[in-house]
């Protein structure tokens, strides 16, 4: 499956098999005293209520912040209201959320993120002193994981990333859960949501980043190693907790697939940082995949974007022709791929033919770095061009990404009303979706 002998030439990178689930660290976390994962039966012997229909019009995951949202998460970060108080405006501006998303037609909905400071929820990017993270064992340290430098300004420019707190996070202790991050997130939702209700989490895969070779060898000998442990705690504390609460759609976010491995310069940087990306390319589809073995009657789902920031920036260019004969065929506990489609940037649609016969693949075909509003008969036929390797009853569609990966979006609430109601549009247009 991967290159022999990458083990023993690179700490990045371990296994020359193929990767196995992981067992069950027998020292209990810190956080697991409170008895709210471990004593969850395995997922594979929870079944929820069978999933019956494709979502035809979907969302990736975060919306744009109220301004009162972000007044409040500045008056808590200077101690002027409290806790409950900033919890009453996420409340608010989640219920906000679902009416906005329904009203739209959006099939499964979601909280926009509202309780993170972006998308990324295990080990924070920046540290946030609003947001308790679910898990321990990383510091932000003086070192570089390489991922910075990639970013590029909406017109291809290497953007300015000097404004970016100096310091990074890398893990150097082994992980202990110390919070309940899918009882704290998901449960509001689930109680309030009409239509299917989706719950978002970085991939195990997205973490390499925050190895190091100097910092984090005492708690992880390898980047394997901590990965394997990553998809550990997904499974046991996220995948089986929100099972456990009824969720019946599990989105793992994996950006790095296109933004470290499809453009031919990221790649090569990270190469020179040390990783050995041809292993890791195939090993983390068989980690990520690992994560939801053995789950049913779930909607379970990848997202794959080549970067989404503030100003329209992202981090990469290529289509996933560079890597979809290794990926997607590794997915195989995967029914869902949600894939960028709004740019040039995205190539074509040819390398859909790779795909399982099981995967649905969501066409993210509506831009979430600008405001202007795609045309209605231009976004249904760029669908019908997909089918030429994809059929139709196993596509939907959705925006490329979220529309504020970050506390900061991109364009006005009103512009985002109407690019969701265009992806409801497009739904009824092709799948008579109610």
């Amino acid at each position: 499956m991967v290159l022999t002998d990458v083990g023993d030439r690179n700490p990045h990178s371990r296994c020359d098999e193929r990767p196995r689930h992981p067992e069950p660290d027998p020292t209990p976390a810190s956080g697991d005293e409170s008895g709210f994962a471990l004593d969850l039966p395995h997922a594979r012997d929870l079944i929820v209520a069978p999933v019956t229909a494709t979502i035809r019009a979907d969302v990736v995951g975060s919306l744009l912040r109220p301004d009162y949202l972000r007044e409040a998460r500045e008056a808590a970060g200077a101690a002027t209201i409290g806790a409950g108080e900033l919890r009453a405006a996420e409340d608010r501006a989640v219920l906000e959320a679902i009416e906005l998303q329904e009203s739209a037609g959006i099939q499964a909905v979601t909280d926009g993120e509202y309780r993170r400071h972006g998308w990324i929820a295990l080990i924070p990017i920046i540290d946030d002193p609003l947001f308790h993270a679910p898990v321990s064992g990383f510091e932000f340290l003086d070192a570089a994981s390489g991922w910075r430098g990639l970013w590029k300004t909406g017109s291809g420019d290497p953007a300015d990333t000097s404004g970016l707190p100096p310091q990074e996070p890398f893990v150097t202790r082994r992980l202990e859960v110390d919070r309940d991050i899918v009882g704290d997130e998901f449960s509001f939702l689930k109680a309030n949501a009409h239509a299917r209700a989706k719950y978002t989490i970085p991939a195990p895969s997205w973490h390499r980043i925050y190895w190091h070779p100097e910092h984090s060898t005492d708690a992880y000998p390898t980047s394997d190693d901590f990965i394997q442990d990553v998809v550990r705690i997904t499974r046991e504390h996220i995948v089986d907790r929100l099972v456990e609460l009824g969720c019946d759609y599990i989105q793992i976010d994996a950006p790095n697939y296109a933004q470290w491995h499809i453009d031919p310069v990221n790649r090569a940087a990270f190469e020179q940082h040390g990783h050995d990306m041809a292993h890791e390319l195939a090993s983390d589809a068989e980690f990520d995949s690992m994560v939801f073995e053995g789950v049913t009657g779930v909607t379970r789902a990848m997202h794959m974007c080549r970067g989404n920031a503030p100003g329209g920036m992202w981090a990469a260019s290529g289509g996933y022709e560079a890597i979809s004969k290794e990926v997607f065929p590794r997915l195989e506990n995967v029914d869902r791929l949600l894939l960028e489609y709004d740019s040039d940037r995205s190539g074509t649609f040819a390398p859909l033919a790779d795909v399982l016969p099981q995967h649905e693949v969501v066409l993210g075909l509506v831009t979430t770095k600008d405001g202007q509003l795609e045309n209605l008969e231009d976004l249904v036929a760029r669908v019908e061009e997909a089918t030429q390797y994809v059929p139709l009853d196993r596509l939907a569609v959705s925006p490329q990404c979220g529309f504020a990966s970050g506390a900061v979006g991109v364009m006005a609430a009103a512009e985002q009303e109407a690019k969701l109601q265009r992806v409801g549009d497009v739904a009824k247009r092709l799948w008579d979706a109610a």
